[in-house]
Formats: structure tokens, C-alpha cells, sequence
């Protein structure tokens, strides 16, 4: 790396995007994932569908409590 970089040619913010959303990777333990490979599996659906569903479904129980 150089001690010294030269920003002046520099336009700011030239990649940023107001309002824009990423969706980000996220990682299943192990064990968990065997276990939504097999609900997902039987149902005959994508991983990520069963995960939103039990993601829902633990909304709801948290709401009742």
C-alpha cells in the first residue's frame, strides 16, 4: 500500500443509493440446516420459504405470550 493516496479527483457518495436494501447471506448451524433440508424436503419447497414460515410462526407464539 502507499503511504499516501490521492482523493482529490474523488466524487463523493458516486456509489451510494438512497433507500436501496440488501439482502445478506445468512448462515445455518450445521444441525439446523440438516433440519430445514428435511421440512423443506417433504413439502416439497425452497429452504428459504420454511425458514420465513417458522420465522412466522415464532412471531406469532412471541405475540401471544
Amino acid at each position: 500500500m502507499k503511504k499516501v493516496y490521492d482523493f482529490s479527483k474523488g466524487i463523493r457518495g458516486k456509489f451510494h443509493r438512497p433507500g436501496l436494501r440488501i439482502n445478506l447471506p445468512i448462515y445455518l448451524d450445521p444441525e439446523n440446516r440438516v433440519f430445514i433440508e428435511e421440512i423443506a424436503r417433504k413439502k416439497k419447497r425452497d429452504m428459504a420459504a420454511v425458514v420465513n414460515e417458522l420465522i412466522k410462526s415464532d412471531k406469532e407464539l412471541a405475540k401471544a405470550l
